[in-house]
């Protein structure tokens, strides 16, 4: 087996076999099946009354089409377009970028036609897990100290300090998860009060402000752009710890790195105590903020784990929860479904203004949002964006869309709210954690690697060869729904395995140290 590549069978069955023992047709209206097994050339396949012999090997997970298409063709998926062919098809041949392009085709927006407002479930019926109450009302499921660093020049020095706190010396204080730094590349070269430098600093406020975060001890150089006083002044950070401003260290005005790390150790050792007196307690799930990410996706990330997250996150919304779906470029080509399911009018143009933006912003810069499937992608059988898009959104559930939030901003609306953050895993969870999501589903298909501190982030797989594949890294397997197991079975397991990690579980990227280096702010404009 080459690196990354999934099969389910290394040995072709003779004979003819129906289209339905082979693939799986999602709507109605599609022009394509998903193939379920990699079928060879040669091989024979019948559909309705019709027999057709592949004249090319199509790899599981890709498309096959259903019907003559010539040239121009509009092409659907889900029901929907997901783009044009650059080439006459033939039934039973292989579909991908070879004959499928975007093209380019209208959408029509429509506000607040699909809103289905849940059936929220009764407070005393709702689930719980064990969580942190912090003193303004939010609930973390994880109880840290943050290292935070203004800029690039101190990002060493937040690393020594916080690898001075192992397990050992943390011992005595079996209410701490432990402390954490958080580097980064920005904070200088760029503008003062311009518009990265304002985005970086609401980034790394909503970090300090997480509710998994108990307190914060933040670290600059001296000299730097994003002094460490204007960001505790300009995001009001003033009271986060007990009342008054959080710790505040210069690696110039100390008198050094070494004096600095010294400096730093007095400081979290006082606050250690006060942060082991909060203990876990029972609290409803509808303290969830669910960030719905994906990574790595495939052909069957719309088919089986996308699916299976937004059956979750509906439960999640039912139960008084929120979930916040990033990747606005994932978003593109499928914006008009999520437009219908707007709560108003003024949501759902926002939601157009975004993706306007981001073709701007994409053609200034020389790149189409087409760019975004990436090398794996195509591997795994996604063609277009608008292919990826459709089965991106379907993370979001199925509840109306409350809001539409910048990168970073404060989540404070209930239900299925939509931040607009790169398709960058990274760029894109660290947007959301810091606007408070306190636990990340995160569905992936070639398989991602992929965890984030202060936010446990669970991971799972499209399919099961990659689950055995990867048994350390992939937490749940969304397999099982193409051998038949129930959509709603599934899901019960998923809100358990939520309601764990929730609960202190370790996910499987948290077992390995998994997610410092994956905290990464939106860098937006010029270096200079």
């Amino acid at each position: 087996m080459s690196s990354g590549a999934i099969r389910l069978y290394d040995t072709q069955p003779a004979g003819v076999r129906p289209l339905t023992d082979v693939g799986i047709i999602l709507h109605p209206d599609d022009d394509v099946a998903i193939v379920k097994e990699p079928l060879l050339a040669g091989a024979r396949v019948a559909y309705q009354g019709e027999e057709w012999q592949l004249t090319q090997m199509i790899p599981a997970g890709h498309k096959l089409a259903l019907r003559t298409l010539p040239a121009g063709s509009v092409l659907r998926r889900y029901g929907q377009i997901i783009g044009e062919t650059s080439a006459d098809i033939a039934p039973g041949e292989h579909v991908h970028s070879h004959n499928l392009s975007v093209g380019n085709f209208e959408r029509e927006y429509e506000y607040a036609v699909d809103v289905q407002p849940p059936t929220m479930l009764p407070i005393s019926e709702r689930r719980h897990f064990l969580g942190y109450q912090r003193e303004d009302g939010r609930v973390g499921t994880r109880n840290y100290i943050a290292l935070m660093s203004s800029v690039n020049c101190s990002a060493h020095t937040v690393r020594a300090i916080a690898a001075e706190y192992t397990h050992e010396r943390l011992a005595a204080y079996p209410n701490v998860d432990g402390v954490i730094a958080f580097p980064h590349a920005l904070g200088c070269g760029s503008q003062l009060n311009g518009e990265g430098y304002r985005l970086l600093q609401r980034t790394l406020a909503g970090i300090a402000r997480h509710p998994n975060i108990a307190a914060s001890v933040w670290v600059g150089l001296g000299c730097e752009v994003n002094q460490v006083d204007a960001i505790i002044r300009n995001e009001s950070l003033d009271g986060k710890d007990n009342g008054s401003p959080p710790p505040m260290l210069t690696i110039q005005g100390s008198g050094g790195i070494r004096k600095t790390v010294a400096a730093a150790l007095e400081r979290i050792d006082a606050l250690l105590p006060v942060v082991d007196e909060c203990a876990r307690e029972p609290i409803s799930i509808s303290e969830l903020t669910v960030a719905l990410q994906c990574g790595g996706s495939d052909g069957w990330s719309g088919v089986t784990a996308n699916p299976l997250v937004g059956r979750v996150a509906d439960v999640i919304v039912r139960q008084g929860g929120t979930v916040v779906l990033g990747e606005m470029p994932e978003v593109y080509g499928a914006e008009h479904m999520l437009t219908r399911r707007a709560l108003n009018e003024a949501i759902g143009r926002k939601l157009v203004k975004k993706i306007r933006w981001w073709e701007k912003y994409t053609a200034m810069h020389g790149m189409e949002i087409d760019n975004n499937p990436t090398v794996g992608n195509k591997l795994g059988g996604l063609t277009t964006i608008y292919e990826k898009s459709l089965g991106a959104i379907a993370k979001g559930g199925t509840t109306p869309l409350t809001a539409v939030l910048d990168y970073a901003e404060p989540v404070q609306a209930r239900g299925f709210t939509l931040m607009d953050t790169p398709g960058y895993d990274p760029v894109s969870v660290t947007g959301q954690v810091a606007g408070g999501c306190n636990l990340v589903l995160f569905t992936t298909g070639r398989g991602s690697a992929f965890g984030f501190r202060p936010a446990p982030s669970i991971k799972i797989s499209t399919n099961s060869p990659l689950y055995a594949q990867m048994p350390e890294d992939m937490d749940f397997d969304a397999g099982g729904l193409l051998d038949g197991e129930t959509l709603d079975a599934m899901a019960a397991r998923l809100l358990e395995l939520v309601i764990d990690v929730a609960s202190g579980q370790p996910s499987l990227s948290e077992a390995q140290g998994v997610g410092e280096a994956e905290f990464n702010p939106w860098h937006i404009g010029a270096t200079l």
